[in-house]
């Protein structure tokens, strides 16, 4: 086993490990960034970018087959084949991290392919595919982004089945006649809404009582409809015990007792941290842990407090699986390892949104979280369609807008628009949450007309 000294390791190149080893190395320090699988991670190859070129081709045809209520006749047939295509070839490039490996060299940095862990303090051994083991002592540190993995629920008779996870549907390059989505998160639902407007006769089995958890269950509400619209079975309140795979289909046994037939599986049911693969014990810290406990300068916190050499990122800090959330953290640990200033990391408007058809966007607290939180909550709401821009829109703009109140201090703690470009509308009330704009004065605004965002005025005026 051979042994070098560098500057920084950084195990796991997800886009907030390959940021701050790009950014590291440009500021001068002598980089290893170690990547057993793809520089830049799960969002660029099997997440964020590939997902979204399917939905929008998803969104195409639906918005095709309504054209007939607003401006005529439109024949609809629709092909898996662009979007293969273009997945493949625009997005991932074949799934071929030249580029991003490229980026980090010419940063100046250095990748060693290969799986990393910990050995002690600042010392990680790189064990390539070969077998060949190197040693890395980081004079400055080490900085954890090991991101996570489709979660494989402990079902009997699933494993060893051709299932797929998120990233065998990215590369589908076929279509199977019908689908059961095990899990109703962001991803499942997603996933479903794709294939079911692509023809796939597609059932969600959601083990809560409701879509989207973690979201108002009033947007809940609204894309379950959205997606029953679709031709989508969603089953809710409802577990699968069971699974077998015979004669190329599956078959879901479910606590209710019902059985689910399918030709194809997908498996949404969450992700598990890398965690256990870094060698956390050689430092004192649980391997089986769901998440690293930082500080506001993402350093990981150790018994007798944080430790000055380590710092962790992205998924494993439990803030949020988004790349928004990893790409934020890396530019807080990068000022942190070299010195620099900089604000410490807060989460209280923090944003999501989940790309179906009609978009659903959060940040902050939800009505619940802030009641449990112990605050005197104000509410109010407004349905999307009572817009007068939703009136013109017509088909497709269903969805709400709704805001909490800390009623004490007069802001908004959280938010929540569910309707076409959710997202984009989503941000201004991120930045009233972030900056804690009072209410007062988001009253006194002048809201352009007639837009989509106005009704967030409507949504205010409903406090109460």
């Amino acid at each position: 086993m051979s042994e070098r000294e560098v500057d920084l390791v950084v195990i796991g190149t997800g886009p907030g490990g390959e940021a701050l080893a790009g950014g590291a190395a440009r500021a001068g320090l002598e980089v290893v960034a170690v990547e057993q699988h793809l520089v830049g991670g799960e969002c660029p190859y099997y997440g964020c970018i590939p997902s979204k070129m399917m939905l929008r081709a998803a969104d195409t045809l639906a918005e095709a087959r309504r054209a007939g209520l607003l401006a005529g006749d439109v024949e609809v047939v629709p092909s898996w084949r662009p979007v293969a295509e273009r997945v493949s070839a625009e997005a991932t490039a074949g799934w071929d991290d030249t580029a991003a490996v490229q980026r980090l060299e010419d940063a100046g940095g250095r990748l060693a392919r290969g799986t990393g862990r910990l050995v002690g303090e600042r010392r990680v051994v790189v064990t390539a595919a070969d077998g060949t083991e190197t040693t890395y002592v980081a004079r400055r540190g080490v900085v954890l982004n090991p991101g996570t993995r489709p979660a494989a629920p402990p079902l009997p008779g699933l494993e060893g089945t051709p299932y797929w996870t998120n990233r065998d549907a990215v590369r589908a390059t076929g279509l199977p006649g019908t689908l059961a989505v095990l899990g109703g998160g962001p991803i499942g639902c997603e996933l479903a809404q794709t294939f079911a407007r692509f023809g796939v006769r597609v059932t969600v089995v959601q083990h809560g009582e409701r879509l989207l958890p973690r979201d108002e269950p009033e947007a809940a509400a609204v894309l379950t409809d959205a997606l029953v619209a679709d031709g989508v079975r969603v089953l809710t309140g409802v577990a699968a015990t069971g699974v077998d795979h015979a004669d190329g289909a599956f078959t879901l046994a479910l606590d209710d007792g019902q059985e689910l037939r399918a030709d194809q599986l997908l498996v949404a049911a969450g992700r598990t941290p890398n965690l256990d693969l870094v060698g956390l014990d050689s430092i004192g810290l649980d391997a089986a842990a769901r998440a690293l406990e930082v500080d506001d300068r993402l350093h990981v916190v150790g018994d007798d407090g944080p430790l000055p050499w380590l710092w962790a990122i992205g998924d494993v800090v439990g803030e949020g699986a988004y790349t928004h959330v990893s790409m934020y953290q890396s530019a807080i640990a990068l000022r942190d390892l070299l010195g620099e200033e900089g604000a410490p990391a807060r989460y209280d408007a923090l944003p999501h949104t989940t790309f179906t058809d009609p978009e659903v966007a959060g940040a902050g607290l939800t009505e619940a979280a802030a009641r449990d939180a112990g605050l005197r909550v104000r509410v109010g709401s407004t349905r999307l369609e009572d817009s007068s821009r939703g009136f013109t829109h017509g088909p497709g703009a269903t969805g709400i807008v709704k805001v909490v109140e800390d009623a004490d201090r007069g802001v908004l703690v959280g938010a929540t628009v569910v309707g076409p470009a959710a997202g984009e509308i989503q941000a201004v009330l991120t930045l009233a949450i972030h900056a804690a704009v009072p209410v007062a004065s988001l009253r006194e605004m002048i809201w352009a007309y007639p837009t989509f965002h106005r009704a967030i005025d409507s949504a205010l005026a409903d406090l109460s």
